[in-house]
């Protein structure tokens, strides 16, 4: 009895009365002592809160985690400074001249083939993807890009869909270097729209508008007849709607999976030994992105094609989604997480807001009614 009346003792002890966090007038003769366990029995949204902050793994799909410090002690830190002038003083003013220069040559070559060739379309097309590819190749050198490819490169028929991860704008680039896709893609304003209009058209690219609810039939509609098409280029989507940060892996988009074709998965896997690729796009403009991994020693990344899959019987859209995703992570070493990426962009209902407030409102009302 004498043990358990000192554990009873102790535990008392961790339990500390709230009246010693409270002013001495604020206190009214109360029924009962009051314990820090009473003010912590509130309401589960404490809980709630709680947990959110301890693994909150939504917010962790779209941080950027900055890379370790190295030059920490006196014989490290000048080689950082040797480094910073080499990138910033000598890489970057080259890489800046050989995106000039391609952007001039493609230029002079785009233009006279569009325009002087538009009666004769496929030579045309033919002409206008390989300058495409051309382009994305020297996006890619002013990065100082080394890109390894694995399985077999994609062709054009019809009746395919490739799907990939997405963690930045570049993705594309890289993909395209390889072989011209048509991809579906977020319309951006400033130069990016420009080339998007102009450029990008020209190989058959689909764009939307996320905040626009129509938009979403008429790219379902244009997604169908791509597929269909004989001579169109193989169709990009990257079913994830945002930039992911190559750790994880959020929910697909079902569209991708319910089209009745093969659907062709790629993985890209980013070494950020020298730069983070990822791009976030609510912190950093794309030019920012581009300048900071020009600034870089290199971009390495692993791209594989794997086999291609198709809906098997009895198997809805968004299992099929679901079983690609489960391909691609585990090829690119990726976690999977069950979020919706489009929550990235939305804040949440003041309704639900509301909700929440009233519902700890009540809870804390009651509690003090019993006490």
């Amino acid at each position: 009895m004498a043990g358990l009346q000192s554990s009873s003792s102790e535990m008392d002890l961790d339990r500390p009365n709230i009246e010693e966090y409270l002013a001495a007038d604020s206190i009214q003769d109360s029924p009962m002592k009051l314990h820090l366990r009473d003010l912590l029995d509130i309401s589960p949204t404490l809980k709630e809160a709680a947990g959110a902050i301890v693994d909150d793994s939504f917010t962790r799909c779209f941080k950027s985690n900055p890379p370790e410090p190295w030059n920490w002690n006196i014989y490290l830190f000048p080689l950082w400074c040797l480094g910073v002038v080499v990138r910033y003083g000598i890489l970057f003013p080259v890489r800046v001249a050989i995106l000039a220069g391609g952007w001039i040559v493609f230029f002079a070559a785009f233009f006279p083939v569009h325009f002087l060739l538009s009666r004769h379309n496929n030579w045309r097309r033919k002409i206008e993807r390989k300058l495409v590819e051309m382009m994305c190749g020297i996006f890619v050198a002013s990065w100082t890009g080394v890109v390894k490819y694995h399985g077999p490169r994609p062709s054009m028929r019809p009746h395919q869909v490739f799907v990939a991860n997405h963690t930045s704008m570049i993705d594309f680039i890289i993909l395209e270097q390889m072989t011209a896709f048509a991809v579906i893609m977020q319309k951006h304003p400033g130069w990016v729209g420009f080339i998007q209009k102009t450029i990008l058209e020209s190989v058959g690219c689909i764009w939307f508008n996320r905040t626009e609810s129509k938009d979403r039939e008429v790219v379902a509609r244009k997604l169908r007849e791509h597929v269909n098409g004989v001579d169109n280029n193989p169709l990009l989507i990257f079913p994830e709607g945002t930039c992911v940060n190559n750790h994880y892996t959020v929910m697909f988009k079902k569209g991708a999976f319910e089209l009745g074709c093969a659907v062709c998965p790629i993985a890209i896997k980013y070494n950020k030994i020298f730069v983070d690729a990822f791009w976030n796009s609510k912190k950093q403009s794309f030019t920012m992105h581009l300048v900071c991994l020009m600034t870089s020693w290199a971009v390495v990344c692993d791209v594989w094609y794997l086999e291609p899959q198709y809906l098997r019987p009895g198997e809805t859209p968004i299992e099929f989604a679901e079983r690609v995703r489960d391909m691609i992570s585990v090829r690119a070493g990726l976690k999977k997480v069950p979020w919706d990426g489009y929550l990235k962009y939305f804040r949440p209902s003041p309704k639900l807001t509301e909700r929440k407030q009233q519902i700890f409102a009540e809870s804390v009302l009651q509690r003090l009614e019993e006490i």
